[in-house]
């Protein structure tokens, strides 16, 4: 969020106009998402992680095109806020292998996460396709198939992962 109320023109191009510190940040999350998918396949059986590692894959396919072709840098960085999200789930990890997962702090992060998934990652994710669609013709036809199925395939694991998450945390 940052980033765009530092640089305003961000917001109003995200293909062309990016600050080098951008850039970078999306680099290092290319760097960050291709070492854990690795560390996924070497430590856990592909039964419980193929759902991330399809995850990571998209996002490094679709961060990977930024970085190299040096567009489409502020749409990366738009998606990178859903991952604020994702410092809730895995502190719920942490708490459920630490067997927490009757007390305070997991009820508050519980809710906290619940909150941050809706306005990080749906709202995020909704935003980003109505984006899509309205610069669909300023966007190259290959870009746009690429970001298409990027979020076809995004938006419904995290509306799963939502669902799961409603049921698993406040639905038992």
């Amino acid at each position: 969020p940052c980033r765009f109320c530092l640089h305003p023109g961000l917001s109003e191009d995200l293909v062309g106009t990016h600050p080098p510190g951008a850039h970078s940040l999306v680099a290092v999350s290319v760097g960050y998402f291709l070492e854990d998918f690795v560390d996924m396949l070497c430590n856990q059986k592909l039964h419980q992680s193929w759902e991330l590692l399809f995850h990571h894959s998209v996002v490094i396919i679709c961060f990977g095109i930024a970085v190299l072709l040096h567009q489409y840098v502020g749409f990366a960085l738009v998606a990178l806020l859903v991952e604020i999200n994702s410092i809730f789930l895995h502190l719920r990890q942490i708490l459920l292998m630490a067997n927490l997962m009757h007390t305070t702090c997991y009820r508050l992060n519980s809710i906290i996460n619940l909150g941050t998934y809706v306005v990080f990652r749906i709202a995020t994710l909704a935003w980003m396709t109505r984006w899509l669609f309205l610069n669909r013709e300023n966007v190259p036809p290959a870009t746009y198939a690429v970001g298409t199925v990027g979020m076809a395939i995004m938006t419904p694991m995290n509306i799963i992962l939502f669902y799961r998450l409603l049921r698993s945390d406040f639905f038992k």
